[in-house]
């Protein structure tokens, strides 16, 4: 891979880039279903999972004290409850809270010296669409100090894909936006917004869950498949 020059600022997503290695929570709970004994539809699944989503994006569901398996744990609970299969969720749900959790584990674990690595090369900021709670999540998997700030949707009142999220995310870097780059997993929530903004763009592109196939994929100036390939271009 050819090195990116010229860049002095990041701006990463969290949820599906930092938290999964690139691959959509839609595709992990689906997986999840299927190694618990769930037989259901993907359709189905998909079904209860967006009705999860706006759930907690529209109802006072997530305290600022959670920590990102509470988190999990209210995703399952809202996705049984559309399922109505309220009551295994403190059985089979919290099987796959837990098992969901691991995979969160690891996959920090796996990254965080490469985040050490480059915040001390690179300022950094997160841009995320998150329940506002995102700091506390950030502080108790000990990764705060990594970034200069937190740009969060549910505390500066827009959400991906609106582009003006990371307008505020290149105003907290301070730097010209052609010298910052966008590295997330979604083409239409970080990619594309992140090019309106005139910064250059990395995709993390692993197992998504795009409801249509993509037209094109200009707004990806680049793309890599493991989080970990950023060593290669930065």
């Amino acid at each position: 891979m050819k090195k990116i020059t010229g860049i002095k600022g990041l701006l990463f997503d969290y949820g599906g880039t930092l938290d999964t290695n690139g691959r959509h929570w839609a595709a992990v709970f689906f997986e999840q279903y299927q190694q618990h004994g769930i037989a259901i539809e993907k359709s189905d699944f998909y079904n209860a999972y967006v009705y999860a989503e706006r759930k907690m994006a529209t109802q006072p569901i997530i305290k600022s004290s959670f920590n990102f398996k509470d988190v999990l744990f209210a995703k399952i609970n809202a996705q049984f409850e559309y399922l109505k299969m309220e009551t295994l969720v403190d059985s089979v749900g919290l099987q796959i809270v837990n098992a969901c959790d691991t995979i969160v584990l690891d996959c920090l674990k796996r990254i965080q010296p490469l985040l050490a690595s480059l915040s001390i090369q690179y300022k950094m900021v997160m841009v995320s669409n998150f329940y506002g709670n995102l700091a506390h999540v950030l502080n108790d998997y000990d990764m705060t100090h990594y970034f200069q700030t937190v740009i969060e949707s549910s505390l500066v009142g827009v959400r991906k894909p609106n582009p003006e999220i990371y307008t505020l995310g290149v105003a907290a870097l301070g730097l010209p936006a052609d010298a910052c780059v966008v590295i997330g997993d979604s083409y239409t929530k970080d990619m594309e917004p992140g090019k309106v903004n005139g910064c250059k763009t990395i995709w993390l592109n692993g197992d998504g869950w795009e409801e249509k196939p993509l037209i094109s994929t200009e707004a990806a100036d680049f793309m890599i498949t493991d989080i970990l390939q950023l060593k290669k271009l930065l």
